[in-house]
């Protein structure tokens, strides 16, 4: 039987580059613990398009 628990994977893409227009996506896949952190996530995380720091916002 499958393992149930309170962490789930959910995907992060940069906003940025979201914004930018520019091909291509900048996306991580984390896990994060539902029942402590039941909204979504905001991460600054390297986007190697743009070279440099960015914020990540949870989409999944």
């Amino acid at each position: 039987m499958a393992k149930k628990g309170n962490r789930v994977q959910v995907i992060m893409e940069c906003t940025e580059h979201k914004a930018s227009g520019q091909p291509g996506t900048s996306r991580y896949v984390t896990t994060k613990n539902r029942k402590n952190t039941n909204e979504r996530l905001e991460l600054k995380k390297y986007n190697p398009i743009l070279r440099r720091m960015t914020v990540h916002k949870e989409i999944k």
